[in-house]
């Protein structure tokens, strides 16, 4: 080979060595903004990609669940990262790939009422977010209703798990993109409340267009926003997904509600009594029965303070005898007697402060001595829940779920919503208390018209059919107040017998 021939080969493998190095300049580039779109995506997405949601950019999210330590003395430890890699792979959690769509704009939503309260709306508002094709701002929690707690949504449930997920679902951030956040602060925000038992065509037609409009809206009561009845299938199960799956309570809520479960569970079986005899409760409800004059004089006060409790004045006699009014302990502990519950049981009280202190549960403990509540079974324990109402209402929820029998003294949230739950697993037993019923039983007994076998008899016989088995929700057009809730029986979501799934 002469001297051109091989100057030409050598110009030739100098150009193919630098295609090379080209190519494998731009692969590792693009691997590189692989990489980052997957890290970052949550925050690229709404101003580098159009608003439409990376998911075909980012690999299977892992979720590590760190275990949290309590030591004895109720201190809280949270363990290191010190795990070796088999054991944080035996925690992992993988998750399905996000999922793609359009972005039509944000929705931030702020929840009013108690935890259970909360709980049902953020359920509906990520539902309405799916639908929407929306992304969802992590809810904000009530912090200036009766119970003034200042904890944020972080504080009670685990807002990662949360967000991740739901991924496959709808997109859930946070807080907004810098420049919309920026917006909000100055003041330029659409806040609105949506209208109570909607079904989800008025999210479709009227909220949509509303956020498509100004990029961001905020819904600024959330309370019973979408319907019990008449949607589709997939919103429903969407909502019990939500729930009985998404919103898993933060590591330590959940070790020390575990932690009162064992106790209890070593002293043998035990009843969840949700006795609502709380002061607030009976101030906004005016029911007054068997307090005295001064106390009724005090809950009235408290019931004309609240500008927005808008029932003022209520006649306590008439409320109780259509069964409107949370059973007294004294009802109760007649109930209790009545169903043949063994006087030994413990009985946990999942509540506040019941109004009245020990002289009003005098009648319950003379009857059950093994009365509890978590401040008496984890005395030092509790001391970084104090004035925060909702992480020590989730500490009841938790027990309520895992207790023997479950027997609320009203239909509030806390009760519709454990009885929901418990049906999702297994249909355990919930007492659903005729308080009507009752309170006609106890009053003839009382005055001596209705022997106490004759009031046993009668208490029995009529919850037989009251325990929480299969059933359909009762529906009753243009009333959704007076039908039954969903989040007390989702029975789209549950495992039915054959009779009642073919009706």
């Amino acid at each position: 080979m002469g001297a051109g021939g091989k100057a030409a080969k050598e110009r030739r493998a100098a150009r193919v060595s630098l295609w090379v190095a080209r190519a494998s300049t731009t692969v590792l580039l693009w691997t590189c903004v692989v990489l980052l779109a997957a890290a970052f995506g949550e925050r690229l997405a709404p101003s580098v990609l159009g608003g439409v949601w990376p998911g075909c950019l980012t690999q299977t999210l892992v979720i590590v669940q760190r275990p949290l330590l309590l030591p004895a003395d109720g201190e809280r430890a949270v363990h290191t990262a010190i795990s070796t890699t088999a054991a944080a792979a035996a925690n992992a959690v993988a998750l399905p790939p996000k999922r793609i769509y359009k972005n039509n704009g944000y929705l931030m939503v702020s929840c009013n009422g108690g935890l259970n309260q909360m709980r049902a709306a953020i359920c509906d508002m990520v539902t309405v977010a799916r639908y929407l094709n929306v992304t969802l701002i992590v809810p904000e929690l009530d912090k200036t209703s009766f119970w003034a707690d200042p904890s944020e949504f972080q504080d009670i449930f685990d807002v990662d798990y949360f967000i991740a997920s739901l991924r496959e679902e709808v997109r859930i951030l946070k807080e907004l993109p810098p420049r919309l956040k920026k917006r909000v602060e100055v003041g330029y925000l659409r806040s609105m409340p949506p209208v109570s038992w909607s079904d989800i065509s008025y999210y479709q037609n009227q909220i949509l267009p509303i956020i498509k409009k100004y990029k961001v809206l905020h819904l600024n009561r959330t309370d019973a926003r979408l319907a019990n009845n008449d949607l589709p299938m997939e919103i429903q199960k969407l909502r019990c997904r939500v729930n009985f799956a998404a919103l898993r309570f933060t590591p330590e809520i959940e070790e020390l509600g575990r932690r009162v479960v064992r106790i209890l569970r070593q002293n043998g079986p035990f009843v969840v009594l949700h006795l609502r005899y709380e002061m607030d409760m009976l101030a906004f409800s005016g029911c007054t029965h068997g307090c005295s004059h001064e106390e009724a004089e005090e809950l009235t006060r408290m019931r004309y303070a609240y500008p927005w409790w808008k029932e003022k004045v209520i006649d306590s006699n008439s409320k109780r005898k259509e069964g409107l009014c949370p059973l007294t302990p004294e009802e109760i502990a007649m109930v209790l007697k009545a169903l043949d519950i063994d006087p030994s049981y413990q009985i946990y009280i999942a509540a506040g402060e019941i109004y009245g202190g020990q002289r009003r549960m005098a009648a319950l403990t003379s009857a059950y001595p093994n009365v509890v509540r978590k401040e008496t079974l984890l005395p030092s324990g509790l001391r970084f829940f104090q004035n925060h109402s909702s992480q020590m209402a989730a500490l009841d929820y938790m027990v309520s779920l895992e207790s023997d029998v479950f027997i609320p003294t009203y239909d509030g949230n806390m009760a519709k919503v454990v009885e929901g739950h418990r049906r999702y697993l297994g249909f355990k037993k919930t007492v659903l208390l005729d308080r009507k019923l009752i309170v006609e039983l106890v009053d003839q007994y009382k005055n001596g018209t209705l022997s106490w076998t004759d009031f046993s008899s009668s208490v029995k016989a009529s919850h037989t059919s009251r325990m929480g088995a299969p059933s359909r929700r009762q529906v009753i057009p243009d009333k959704p107040k007076e039908e039954d809730y969903f989040y007390a029986n989702p029975y789209e979501c549950l495992h039915q017998p054959d009779e009642l799934s073919a009706l």
